[in-house]
């Protein structure tokens, strides 16, 4: 069953037909169907004969499989349980594929990974891959950032005007806390564009791909994280106001106070947050929580 075109429209229509599957549109459902955008996303992810994957939302596994062919060990997690018996016969000439059905936002992704290399002690290094629902997106990427998942990288497709968020940079109207977030955790690179017409059933939306490789170091050195965090939710939070006027009340700190502290560290309070980078919120961070050691 590997050499089935996952892909195609024939293939999709009789897998449906042949086990009763509908596709479930509140579970963001939409199944590629360009073999050329498949092999981007592969060669993208650099997956090597001794790597594991971890695949969120194989679909009928169209990725699985390719992945499959080159690493080691595939570990893909599917929440829709009408997928599970066609993933069975779809990905049947595997075996160095395991399914779990659960849902990724409740599932502890580092101790998946620690338990299959503790199965596995030749695996070396660990790949993510996925065509992510789009509505939830950010969740995924941020839970697998901020619980700091042992991957090398995160290779996914989401909604264009995400991906776009994620690689803005300073001083354009898309750079946000998201932005900001990512780079802050990853060197972010663009794979490729995927127009709305190679899925299956059609978004009303564009995709993009990116490459998310996870830094060993961060670009920043910070007193403390939390706080850095703390900062850019709150430079954000009004986006048409004046950096003072966002942080403002942050840790007790009145309008006087933050004004100086903004000056003290040469930047002006009249910018905007989105003109910040990441080194100048590092530098913002650290000067809050030198003024408020227990804040």
């Amino acid at each position: 069953m590997s050499q089935m075109k996952l892909y195609s429209h024939e293939a999709i229509k009789n897998l449906g037909a042949a086990h009763g599957f509908k596709m479930t549109k509140s579970l963001g459902q939409n199944f590629l169907t360009d073999k050329n955008i498949i092999d981007r996303i592969i060669d993208a992810t650099g997956i090597g004969p001794d790597d594991l994957v971890i695949e969120i939302g194989p679909g009928l596994g169209v990725l699985t499989c390719e992945a499959a062919r080159l690493a080691r060990r595939v570990i893909a997690i599917e929440i829709d349980k009408a997928l599970i018996p066609i993933l069975g016969v779809t990905l049947g000439d595997f075996s160095n594929i395991e399914i779990i059905n659960r849902d990724v936002l409740k599932t502890d992704i580092t101790d998946i990974i620690e338990k299959a290399k503790a199965e596995n002690p030749g695996i070396a290094g660990v790949k993510v891959i996925g065509n992510l629902p789009y509505y939830i997106t950010t969740p995924i990427i941020m839970k697998l950032l901020e619980e700091g998942t042992p991957a090398d990288s995160i290779t996914v497709m989401m909604q264009k005007e995400v991906a776009e968020r994620i690689c803005a940079p300073a001083g354009v109207k898309s750079y946000g806390a998201l932005s900001v977030a990512v780079q802050y955790y990853c060197d972010v690179t663009k794979v490729a564009d995927v127009p709305k017409e190679v899925f299956v059933p059609r978004p009303k939306v564009d995709s993009a791909v990116l490459r998310l490789d996870v830094r060993s170091e961060k670009p920043v050195d910070l007193i403390d994280e939390n706080m850095f965090f703390v900062c850019i939710k709150a430079g954000f939070s009004q986006r048409r106001k004046t950096l003072l006027n966002c942080m403002t009340g942050l840790r007790g700190m009145d309008k006087a106070a933050m004004r100086s502290l903004l000056e003290e560290i040469d930047i002006d309070p009249m910018r905007r947050a989105e003109t910040l980078t990441i080194e100048e919120f590092a530098k913002l961070a650290n000067r809050v929580k030198k003024e408020v050691p227990n804040g």
